[in-house]
């Protein structure tokens, strides 16, 4: 990979607490505990990637923080991002999450901390103790993910705080506009879970627009998420993948194909429906 391609993956987004976020990270959504999410971290980071999206649901906090260690990257160059399962919401259980995943992850400071999804019974006290994690220092930024935005005016009633970022399904065919619009007005950066459709990209525009530029129909997703503006974490466990979603910052799609990529969208879920959170 070009020192260029290493460099643009450093750069990022300055989040409304004015902690750095950078643009393009790998996800490790059910990437398997043990030596294949400590290969894919490593892998990773040695290709110039700097942001690493774990979970407690996951179930590979340990490896992604044993990867962390063995790549020799200073700890203060990598951000790091997990979230609080659904079962462990609430204010004080929220709180012994939180030490739970700072201590399988080995580390002192977590960078950016989520509400994994919206739990009607309990977010709000979730939320409260996020607030409280960031005003001790133990967290950088915090934000959720899932949530809608009727979610968002209620965690920001309640606290006054604005999460730094929400974590949502997005692609080409749900390209969230509403969502997105809200976040940009109030100073959340959205960012994309399942980018790539879960490998479902068989779309003809992808395709066409793949072979004009010169590119994957993947890494035409990925750059349409940088050019609107949203953080993007494709999940991968193969050297030849990671490297390839990270090429993406030597080209810019045209405000035409961009707008091609937006005539996509069906509001098409692949994962569950934020407003009916029944796990």
């Amino acid at each position: 990979m070009t020192s260029h391609a290493n460099q643009a993956l450093t750069e990022g987004v300055i989040l409304n607490n004015g902690v750095h976020m950078p643009w393009l990270g790998l996800g490790v959504y059910k990437t398997q505990e043990g030596q294949e999410v400590i290969h894919s971290v490593k892998t990773a980071l040695e290709l110039g990637y700097r942001s690493i999206d774990t979970a407690a649901i996951y179930r590979n906090e340990e490896g992604v923080g044993q990867g962390l260690r063995e790549s020799g990257v200073p700890r203060d160059d990598i951000f790091v991002t997990t979230k609080v399962w659904n079962a462990d919401q609430g204010y004080e259980s929220t709180l012994q999450a939180f030490d739970a995943s700072r201590l399988r992850l080995g580390l002192e400071t977590i960078d950016l901390y989520l509400v994994h999804w919206a739990v009607t019974a309990t977010y709000r006290e979730t939320w409260k103790a996020l607030v409280h994690l960031q005003k001790e220092g133990f967290v950088r930024a915090i934000g959720v993910s899932n949530f809608q935005i009727h979610h968002l005016q209620q965690i920001i009633e309640d606290t006054g705080v604005i999460p730094a970022v929400n974590q949502v399904e997005y692609h080409p065919q749900l390209a969230q506009k509403e969502l997105l619009a809200y976040t940009r007005e109030h100073g959340i950066q959205l960012e994309a879970w399942s980018p790539l459709m879960q490998g479902k990209l068989d779309v003809p525009v992808l395709h066409q627009l793949a072979d004009k530029y010169g590119k994957s129909p993947a890494q035409i997703v990925l750059r349409w998420d940088i050019q609107h503006g949203v953080v993007t974490i494709p999940k991968s466990v193969t050297e030849h993948r990671i490297r390839e979603n990270a090429a993406i910052f030597d080209f810019e799609l045209s405000s035409e194909d961009i707008a091609l990529i937006d005539s996509l969208n069906e509001n098409k879920r692949i994962g569950p429906d934020p407003d009916h959170v029944t796990f």
